[in-house]
């Protein structure tokens, strides 16, 4: 009782983007069902709603304009959006619903234009153009002009925000709220967040590349792994010949940069290309001068 005395009592209009994506609600709703109903005849002979698609299009219209325009004076994009039809003919101010004529003639306009202009097109495409020819050329300049009549109802439509369409300028027939809308309080911490997070990403995008990782995670290794400078004992010294220092494999090539571990040539080589200021991961001392190992002390550990 209550939403019917607000409705009463006060017609509120609607938005225009409301009333577009009434449209396309409406428009998705229709290709859904068209789309479902021939799912149920895939078993069947192929082309066998090829003959009669304009009918069967507008019975499932038909069914679809009974139980919402014709019962509830709302499409049902309207009605998702809390929006219906009223009578804009009428000279009260309070809420009017369709009358019978309105919902006849907007089912005539929709769905039997509908009809009408895909059951012409596959008449004159099976049909020679030649009989037709006058026919097809006034079916054309009609339709032309109804689009041209579209086009300036919309711009219309723009600027002062009533009547989508042309069948609702024609009919006099207009979108309004079902009931006041009430103020949408904002929370501004999802969005606060997401910018946060979406800033903190940019910035590791940027910052990233310019980090050295391998020089990185080697310094992180030597800090876990400390060795003493000073003293260095004979098993230590042998182990640490017996292996590459990066790569911890046998040394393949075996090089030295001036201290007491060994490299292989090729992980030493391309470490010294990616930061010429490599250090030794080990004991930190930062990379002098490369020098093969001395093939006497090579054979010797071997």
């Amino acid at each position: 009782m209550a939403l019917k005395d607000n409705i009463a009592n006060k017609v509120i209009p609607v938005l225009r983007i409301s009333q577009l994506d009434a449209l396309e609600l409406n428009k998705a709703l229709e290709q859904l069902v068209w789309s479902q109903f021939t799912c149920c005849f895939h078993g069947f002979k192929p082309g066998l709603l090829a003959h009669f698609e304009p009918e069967i299009k507008a019975s499932l219209w038909l069914f679809l304009w009974r139980f919402t325009i014709c019962s509830k004076n709302a499409t049902v994009g309207q009605a998702l959006l809390n929006i219906q039809y009223t009578n804009d003919l009428s000279q009260i101010q309070k809420y009017q619903t369709l009358s019978k004529q309105q919902k006849l003639w907007y089912l005539i306009c929709t769905v039997g234009g509908k009809w009408l202009e895909e059951r012409c097109y596959d008449l004159f495409s099976k049909r020679p153009l030649e009989s037709f020819q006058r026919t097809k050329y006034f079916i054309n300049l009609i339709v032309r002009l109804l689009r041209l009549c579209e086009l300036l109802n919309f711009l219309i439509f723009l600027q002062k925000g009533k009547f989508a369409t042309l069948t609702e300028r024609i009919l006099g027939i207009r979108s309004v709220f079902c009931q006041p809308q009430g103020i949408r309080p904002i929370a501004f911490e999802y969005m606060n967040r997401e910018l946060l997070w979406h800033g903190f990403a940019e910035f590791l995008v940027f910052f990233l590349p310019l980090i050295n990782m391998q020089k990185l995670k080697l310094k992180i290794s030597s800090w876990s792994l400390p060795v003493r400078k000073n003293f260095i004992n004979e098993n230590i010294s042998e182990i640490s010949h017996k292996e590459c220092s990066v790569c911890r494999e046998w040394p393949t090539m075996p090089h030295t940069i001036g201290c007491s571990h060994v490299f292989c040539y090729y992980c030493i080589k391309s470490c010294f290309l990616s930061d010429i200021y490599f250090t030794c991961p080990k004991c930190g001392i930062e990379m002098q001068d490369l020098q093969p190992l001395k093939y006497k002390l090579e054979m010797k550990e071997i």
